[in-house]
């Protein structure tokens, strides 16, 4: 049975915050709120919590996570940012945008493209998403809450509860968070190729 917490979506209670964070760093799946929608998150080591996700989602081995980071200098200890990446990234984040970057060794191999060694990296625009990286110190390893079959997330906090109480450990409700996806911005190449139009912007990406 999931846990519950109401968090604010303005000024997150530190004591939540907190628990929260001992449930990720005890191995625990979490649901919680982004910029875009809901997402299932877990510790960036933990390949139980990582496998469990996979189960939820029915994903396979090709399907690529995203590191989920409270801020650019984070960005860069995981992905190999120069000078022109960096302008655009500052531009871009916080923000609704998931950005598919070269990875660094600090990347699991696990969580790496396998042929490409990228990785997905994202910085959100959400006090609680923020709050609970602020706490954790490191990524939290996510994916969006889309259930196997459908096109779109679930939105509602008590749905979630409803639909995934005996598969996760906790259900952060922090209102409404929007059901858009983010947009998908391939900055591997020299050239920036927008790969999926969502909540943020594409046009600063687009030759």
């Amino acid at each position: 049975m999931s846990q519950f917490f109401q968090i604010h979506p303005d000024n997150p209670q530190a004591r939540l915050v907190r628990q929260a964070v001992d449930i990720i760093r005890a191995g625990g799946v979490i649901v919680y709120p982004t910029d875009s929608a809901y997402a299932l998150g877990c510790h960036i080591g933990d390949k139980g919590a990582l496998d469990r996700i996979r189960r939820i989602r029915r994903l396979d081995d090709r399907h690529n996570f995203t590191l989920v980071c409270r801020d650019l200098s984070e960005i860069a200890t995981y992905a190999r940012v120069d000078n022109t990446v960096y302008r655009m990234l500052k531009q871009a984040t916080p923000g609704p945008y998931t950005f598919i970057l070269r990875a660094t060794s600090e990347v699991p191999r696990r969580l790496m493209h396998a042929k490409r060694k990228t990785v997905g990296l994202r910085v959100p625009d959400n006090n609680i998403a923020l709050a609970l990286l602020e706490d954790l110190g490191e990524p939290l390893m996510s994916v969006s809450l889309i259930m196997p079959g459908e096109d779109l997330p679930l939105i509602d906090p008590y749905e979630i509860r409803d639909v995934l109480e005996h598969d996760v450990d906790l259900v952060i409700d922090g209102g409404w968070c929007g059901m858009e996806p983010t947009t998908v911005v391939d900055l591997a190449e020299e050239t920036p190729l927008v790969l999926r139009v969502g909540k943020g912007d594409p046009a600063p990406f687009e030759a």
